[in-house]
């Protein structure tokens, strides 16, 4: 019998019973978890720029950089720490990359198909995110305690192709008529200048979310320049011996983009947004493997100008990982879509405080699916002035890296 005729209880239980058939179909049988540790206590440097991977035996692997600044800070490098499976604790920190008297940092990670382990970063010249110089370090012995023995290191060589100036000539002359403030013209005109000088152009390109590994043999590096304030993606067919670059991928200062494949087998990548308001998150879309990318527009998701991960789960659903404001990283937020990232139907905070002197800040995650399926997040957590701890020199203890390990249901289920 027709649903739309049942009278009564059995009505009632027969909707109840279709519901929960339709969120077991969503959800699956697990049912929500979350748990999340700090990977260090929180101390008086500067801990930020998280990435995690997850090894063949199941264990994690997280990087960021660490020290008393950030690009001016010349102290600044990689460090590392392990997660053994099924461990509470995770490991010591231990170095991973320390350029000396160099700040180091953006770093990120990606285990490629043939079991070797990628670290790439950018180590800053002159104390300027302009001075960038990409950097690279492979592994096929990492699986051990402490840092990995790396088997090569090397500079990435970014050298746009001759189309970078011309994509960047088109971009600037259709924002031009509304440069109507002197920081905009400024832009447009540093822009153009930078787009033609071999050195401005070939250095200041960095990393932060994952690499991307295409069809088990492409390796596309997603970069950004907070110089020219844009994105660019880095490729090798032949795991770093050769590079080449997409053209230049242009908006109102998207940047930082993060990676994920179509079922179609198109790419879409997500931006963070450094540029007017109102902010969203970015997006752009490539039918070409990556060569080429459509023009940047906004997405409907807010950001407040800060870092962000999109991947796809093994089931087709997407996850996304952002601070959901326009302004502050006092809340971090993890959403879920069914249809590729045209709506965002379910989402939970793995953070959120009201804004203002005594909120937190969190941001720069990074995500994984782990092989059982669960999620794995790690991020950048800094205790409010006001309410950190403080050591016997009276310097405050509030930042450090958090972990977050949960399941798509507890998502699902969403913010209590």
């Amino acid at each position: 019998m027709p649903l739309s005729r049942r009278a009564g209880l059995p009505h009632v239980l027969s909707l109840l019973l279709s519901v929960a058939c339709c969120l077991s179909n969503v959800t699956g049988s697990e049912p929500p978890f979350f748990r999340s540790e700090f990977l260090q206590p929180p101390d008086s440097l500067h801990n930020h720029g998280s990435c995690v991977v997850e090894t063949a035996h199941g264990d994690l692997l997280a990087c960021w950089f660490r020290g008393s600044g950030e690009r001016q800070a010349d102290d600044v490098k990689i460090v590392g720490a392990r997660l053994r499976r099924g461990a509470a604790a995770w490991s010591e920190a231990f170095i991973m990359a320390d350029t000396p008297d160099l700040p180091d940092t953006n770093c990120c990670m990606v285990i490629d198909p043939r079991g070797i382990l990628w670290l790439i970063w950018p180590t800053i010249l002159d104390n300027q995110w302009e001075s960038a110089l990409l950097k690279s370090k492979t592994s096929d012995d990492f699986l051990r305690d402490g840092p990995p023995i790396w088997k090569t290191s090397d500079v990435i060589h970014v050298k746009p192709g001759p189309e970078f100036a011309a994509t960047v000539k088109i971009a600037m002359e259709h924002f031009r008529p509304r440069a109507t403030e002197p920081k905009i013209k400024e832009y447009i005109d540093y822009a153009l200048a930078a787009s033609t000088d071999k050195l401005k152009l070939r250095l200041g390109w960095m990393t932060r979310a994952h690499p991307f590994i295409l069809d088990g043999r492409r390796l596309i590096v997603p970069l950004y320049s907070d110089g020219f304030n844009f994105s660019l993606m880095a490729i090798t067919d032949d795991w770093g011996q050769t590079w080449h670059t997409s053209p230049p991928l242009i908006g109102e200062g998207n940047v930082q983009p993060s990676i994920v494949r179509r079922q179609d087998g198109s790419l879409y990548a997500m931006m963070r947004d450094n540029g007017l308001p109102p902010q969203r998150i970015q997006h752009a879309s490539s039918s070409d493997r990556g060569e080429s990318w459509t023009a940047v527009t906004d997405s409907a998701l807010p950001d407040p100008g800060a870092g962000l991960e999109v991947i796809a789960l093994t089931n087709g659903h997407w996850v996304v990982v952002n601070n959901d404001t326009e302004n502050g990283r006092h809340s971090l937020c993890v959403r879920v879509s069914d249809d590729e990232g045209k709506t965002w139907k379910w989402s939970r905070h793995l953070e959120r405080d009201q804004p203002g002197p005594d909120a937190g800040r969190y941001g720069y995650p990074s995500l994984i699916q782990a092989k059982d399926g669960t999620l794995h997040a790690t991020y950048s957590y800094a205790i409010s002035p006001a309410k950190a701890a403080q050591d016997a020199a009276g310097r405050a203890l509030r930042e450090t890296i958090k972990h977050a390990h949960f399941n798509e249901a507890w998502i699902l289920a969403g913010d209590p």
